[in-house]
Parts: C-alpha cells; structure tokens; sequence
C-alpha cells in the first residue's frame, strides 16, 4: 500500500518557512499541493518507437482465438457468427460447459468446429499457435495483460476486455510490449460505441459543442446482487477485487467516450488526477440483510467506498468528473456530460442537447431526434440496423467487434490504440492511492513518452 505523509511533508515545509530562508508563504502552499510524480515516465526502450495510428498489413481472413467464454465472451462469440472475413479457431476457458456452450453457437450457425481448451494455462498454448492472427481476450481482469502482453510476444493482435490492466506496471507492459511488437492492443470499450455517445463525438469534431471545455463519465450500476452470486460468475473474482482495492475500480465505460471526445493523447493529455472515496456501507449492510449478520460476508472487510469521485485536469486546462458506484441502490448511468462554450450534451438521467443561443433549455424531443440523425457518425450509418438486430447491449458490442474486424482487414489504425488501454485503465491504481491520500494530486503518466500531441484529433478510419 502506497501511503504518502502529508503530516512530515507540511512540518518539513513548516520548518523551512521557520529558518528564514527566501521561501514564501505561497511558494510553501504550492510546494504541499503539487501533484506528486510517483510514477515518473520511463525511457522508450531503444529501437522502439510510438504506435500512434499504428498501420499492420491487412488480413483477408482473421483467425480468432476466444479466451473466457463467460458472460462477455460467449456473447462475443455469438456475435463473430454475424460478421464476414473472420474464422474462429479456438475456445478456451477452464469451464467446460461455457467452451461447450461457445461450440454449440457456432455449429448451429454451420460453422466448423474450433479447437477447445479448459486448462489453466492453455492459454498460452493458444498464443504459441501460428495459425492465429487475434486474441480475443474475456477472462477475469487479473489476467487480462498477462494474455494480452504474452499474445502479442508471440505475434498476434490483442483485443482485450476492460479494464486492460490493474496497475501502472501492467499499463507500462502493454505499451512497451505494443510499441516493440508493432502489433495492435486493443481495449473492448464497447460504450464509445453507443449510439449517442459517438453521435456526440461526431458533434463535438464538427464544432458543434464550440470548445469542449469539461466532461463527465461514470460508472453507477448497482451490482451487489452480482457480486454475491457464487454460481454467476468464477471464483469470486469479483468479490475479491471490492475486498482489496479503493478508488474507481472499473473507470472505463464511462472514461472512454469522454477520452476521445476531448483529445486525450490526440493533441491534449491527462496531466493530474484528485480522488476521493465515499466510505464503505452498501456492501456490508446487503450482506448481513441477505445472509445474516453472522455470516461470513458480512464479517469480511471491503476496501472498495461506495461512492467514488475522481477530478482530472487536461494539459490543455480542460477537467474531466469521472464517478464509481457498484454498491447502491441507484439507477443505472454513465452521466456521459459534454460541455462546451456553445452548447452542452448529456445522456443520464435524461438524454438531452442544449446550443447557443437558447441552451438554457435542452432541445424539444423532435429536434433532438433530427439532430442524432443528422450527426449519426459515419461508421454506424451503414450498420446501424444490423447492429440493433444482432443485439449486444442494444448493438454497441456489435459495432465495437464489427469495427475491429474491418480495420485489421483493411489494414487501418484501430478506433481505440494501447495508450487509450492504458491511459483509461491508469486511473484504477492513481485513484485508489489518491483516495488512500486524502486525495492527493497525482500526476497521470504520459503513456505515449512526449508524443501525445503528434495527431490532433481522434479519427475513426474508414480508408
């Protein structure tokens, strides 16, 4: 556990103001306040270079091998059946009813047969394999940048289910791994994907927003139900992750569209994030009302606050609101909150646009139904309706996989690269020791080692 001491720093600071030296009260104050550097950026390994707009030789058919065929991977799976130019190779999960189930989806669809694998380690089996371009990777997170960084070690395009990485170390190994392998890393943020979040994005590059000057994402889904339901999901993983980890555990869903809509990495970056927790009462008090007072859930510890609240601010002096909460009895929202100097979008809890020079109130439901329209970004126009009929959170996942799919088939920049992987999933470890810290400012690594200022916009490319 990374604990910082305010108490010596301020006497440290106290003393120095006490010995007469040339120090003023603000210089004191701006030396407490400063966002602390504990993860001072590395040098780029020689021979390596950035993967920003990364091109790799197209790939008439692509190979996919599925890793956890749980919830998510077996609806991945399903959806492969919808999309032309792929061939599923192997399943893999140490269930075998959930390999069994994958293989089911794909015979009844006409589809031959993929090799299958249930033990614990066949995964990197499965990444030592030459006849695989993509490993689709749906496990528990702890191992998704294990698989991710061995997977492109061996040659192979990574896309990996959020978060990517748990840690500032793991984020650093795919970066390194992906800048030296020159191969694609891609994180499965499907919420970029949703309708009106990249119809704003699409608002927002045509100007429509003015200056974006701050945004707000979250993740508020109340999951105790989940996270307690020992045949739901494997080994509990769940459960240990909210008994050992503060701060904003899962960050991405509602990070990830706010991300590309102001830039992040495409010519502004992160500079440094505050975060602070709620203490922890949801947990504990649904344990002892669904299992007893005596029982073994509602005697165990968790770590994880109910409510967590992060407060990032951009080199270029945007900020970014980013919340947590899996432990309350809320209605479900990403907030997904766009605001400009000419106008202003929400999604929760009531979709709305609002523009100069009327934007006191939101548009009329008409208006803003002709609005998304009009602003539908191009990628989704021509599979929109196909991406409702096969479903996958009301089609996002569809679009997500439909996307990867035609990039590395044509040859193109995936939508999402590793430095979004890492710089989405960074905030799971600086927020918690933020939160750890009485919310200490804390400086956000700049994955891409200078160049984050190389492109200026973020481009969904279609040619």
């Amino acid at each position: 556990m990374r604990k910082i001491s305010f108490v010596l720093f301020a006497v440290l600071t106290t003393l120095i103001i006490s010995c007469g030296t040339d120090i003023d009260q603000k210089s004191a104050n701006d030396a407490l306040f400063k966002a602390q550097d504990l993860f001072p950026v590395p040098d780029r390994p020689e021979g390596q270079k950035d993967v920003i707009e990364l091109r790799c030789e197209p790939i008439d058919t692509v190979r996919i091998a599925f890793i956890g065929l749980g919830m998510r991977g077996s609806g991945a799976v399903y959806r492969y059946t919808f999309i032309d130019g792929v061939k599923v190779v192997a399943l893999c999960d140490v269930v075998p009813e959930n390999v069994e189930k994958s293989q089911q989806t794909l015979l009844k669809k006409g589809l031959p047969k993929a090799d299958v694998y249930t033990g614990a380690d066949d995964w990197k089996t499965i990444c030592e394999r030459d006849d695989i371009d993509l490993i689709y990777v749906c496990t528990h997170w702890d191992l998704h940048t294990p698989i991710a960084v061995y997977a492109m070690e061996h040659g192979k395009h990574v896309a990996t289910e959020v978060p990517a990485a748990l840690t500032i170390d793991e984020c650093w190994q795919l970066v390194n791994t992906a800048e030296k392998t020159r191969k694609h890393c891609m994180q499965l943020e499907n919420c970029n994907y949703d309708f009106f979040e990249i119809a704003t994005l699409n608002m927002a590059q045509q100007g429509l927003f003015g200056e974006v000057i701050h945004c707000e994402g979250a993740y508020i889904h109340d999951l105790r139900w989940l996270n307690f339901d020992e045949d739901g999901y494997w080994n509990m993983w769940r459960l240990k992750h909210l008994e050992k980890t503060d701060g904003n555990t899962y960050p991405t869903h509602g990070f990830g569209p706010i991300c590309h809509i102001m830039n992040i990495h495409r010519g502004d970056k992160m500079d440094y994030i505050t975060s602070m927790s709620s203490g922890q009462f949801g947990m504990t008090a649904y344990a002892i009302e669904k299992f007893g007072e005596g029982s073994d859930y509602a005697k165990r510890t968790y770590e994880k606050g109910d409510i967590n609240t992060s407060l990032i601010k951009t080199k270029n002096g945007k900020t970014i609101m980013l919340q947590h909460d899996v432990t309350s009895p809320r209605p479900y929202s990403r907030l997904h909150l766009v605001s400009g100097t000419k106008g202003f979008a929400q999604k929760y809890p009531k979709k709305g646009i609002a523009l100069d020079p009327n934007a006191h109130h939101f548009l009329p439901d008409s208006q803003l139904d002709s609005l998304l329209k009009v602003y539908a970004h191009p990628i989704v126009k021509d599979i929109e309706e196909k991406a409702k009929e096969v479903g996958g959170h009301g089609g996002m996942d569809f679009i997500m996989d439909y996307r990867l799919i035609y990039c590395l088939r044509n040859g193109l920049p995936l939508d999402q690269d590793v430095y979004d992987a890492a710089e989405w999933s960074s905030i799971i470890e600086l927020s918690k020791i933020s939160t750890e810290n009485q919310s200490m400012p804390i400086v956000v690594p700049d994955f891409t080692r200078g160049t984050y200022d190389k492109v200026n916009t973020v481009t969904y490319f279609t040619k």
